[in-house]
């Protein structure tokens, strides 16, 4: 920089040397593009020159090539360096190109997305890893959050499955939460509303859309931002709510602390508006949304095991069976828009048809018939007999020495077959004459 603002006042490179202290050939080189500050010239010839192309054009016809791979064709191409070494000058040269496909959302360009009041509603599912073992959900719970779009206010469901009856019933409960209906719903590419290949939303999904009035819009693929307001909700359920929940809580209260959570934190939030910054409450309070229909008539089965007091767990609450499904495997089938439930075993049959009580109410709801049942089969099964010791005689007793005079009485009755008499020869004179007579031909 001095070099240059002294050459600028009509400095002579001689004068330039001598005031900085440097030999006219470096000034002379600065001044004339030969040089670059920081940086050095080689003093060696660079061993990687002659695989630059290669492993260029390498690069480009398939971005994800590993360096070892790369590594192992340029030794048969005669390189005599080290990995490191090559995976430097990959580095420093930038020979692997981006591969757009892959790139990462947060390094494309993006745009604000204009969403008018009451106009879409955004709804994807949460995988939350290592639910409490009591629920018997496995190893991973289902979250459905529905954002709307306007105001960023956003709701979610626990749900035991992701098929279409659960996804239909958490939309419902969502739509309540949020206090009605937008003119569409945004979704990705799931399954259980369109077609992954083609984006076309399935025939069954098709009534959903039809009974509650909405038009439904799948995201293209890949395009994880067409959908920002849920997925950040998603990020904020998995990380403030969901790794503070308890071991001990049930399922009923687990949801019930996700929605005060939703009330208390996530509807103060301030966002920004025209007139100003404004909390989420009172934006959404602003949206105009439509009232929502019945549920729904999906039925929605899930698999249970009846306790030893045939009871099955449904929702938070106990619905009783007939005492000879203790412990077996049934289903337990609602209908959204109903309020009973029935109980099947797993050929089909319906065996129970109860009343369904409020989820979480933690209420045991009986039949009389399977009450007076249970207490039949529980004292029919009490014996007052002490239970047999490890070391103990117990001879055969009189029913079995019948038996044993039962079998050999029938053995004695049938003769037994006599052997050959030990006296009795075979003279094998008559074989060997057959024998030579089987070999001579008449």
């Amino acid at each position: 920089m001095d070099a240059h603002a002294l050459y600028r006042r009509g400095w002579s490179i001689s004068a330039i040397a001598r005031h900085l202290g440097h030999d006219r050939k470096t000034i002379r080189a600065y001044l004339h593009g030969g040089r670059v500050a920081g940086q050095r010239a080689r003093t060696e010839v660079d061993c990687f020159e002659p695989y630059v192309d290669y492993c260029r054009e390498r690069l480009r016809e398939d971005p994800h090539l590993w360096a070892t791979t790369l590594f192992d064709e340029l030794l048969e191409l005669g390189y005599d360096r080290s990995y490191p070494t090559l995976t430097r000058a990959l580095r420093v040269r930038g020979l692997r190109p981006a591969c757009e496909p892959c790139r990462p959302a947060k390094d494309r360009p993006v745009a604000v997305i204009e969403h008018p009041p009451g106009e879409e509603t955004q709804f994807d599912w949460v995988e939350l890893p290592d639910p409490p073992a009591h629920w018997g959900w496995g190893r991973s719970a289902l979250l459905l959050v529905g954002a709307l779009s306007h105001s960023g206010r956003w709701r979610g469901v626990l749900a035991e499955s992701a098929d279409q009856p659960h996804l239909i019933e958490a939309l419902h409960r969502v739509s309540v939460a949020l206090g009605g209906l937008t003119r569409v719903w945004r979704f990705d590419r799931m399954a259980t509303v369109c077609h992954p290949d083609s984006g076309r939303v399935s025939a069954s999904f098709a009534a959903v859309a039809k009974h509650y009035g909405v038009s439904v819009a799948i995201c293209p693929a890949r395009r994880g931002n067409r959908k920002g307001v849920v997925e950040k909700a998603n990020h904020t359920a998995a990380q403030r709510w969901w790794r503070t929940v308890a071991d001990d809580v049930t399922v009923e209260q687990a949801q019930t602390g996700l929605d005060r959570w939703c009330t208390l934190r996530g509807d103060i939030r301030l966002r920004p508006t025209p007139e100003g910054k404004a909390s989420v409450v009172s934006i959404a309070a602003s949206e105009p949304l439509r009232p929502l229909p019945t549920p729904f008539p999906a039925t929605l089965t899930v698999e249970r095991v009846a306790s030893a007091q045939a009871l099955v767990a449904f929702r938070g609450n106990r619905y009783s069976v007939p005492p000879e499904l203790t412990r077996a495997p049934v289903s337990v089938s609602h209908r959204l828009d109903a309020t009973s439930i029935d109980i099947a075993t797993t050929s089909g049959i319906v065996i129970a048809r109860h009343t369904l009580a409020t989820p979480g109410a933690a209420a045991t709801v009986r039949d009389t018939g399977h009450v007076a049942a249970l207490e039949r089969a529980a004292l029919a099964a009490h014996t007052d007999a002490p239970p047999h010791r490890r070391k103990q005689r117990i001879p055969p007793g009189p029913a079995a020495h019948a038996a044993a005079a039962a079998l050999r009485a029938r053995t004695t009755s049938t003769p037994p077959t006599d052997p050959p008499a030990a006296s009795e020869v075979l003279d094998l004179a008559a074989y060997v004459t057959a024998a030579e007579g089987r070999n001579t031909l008449r």
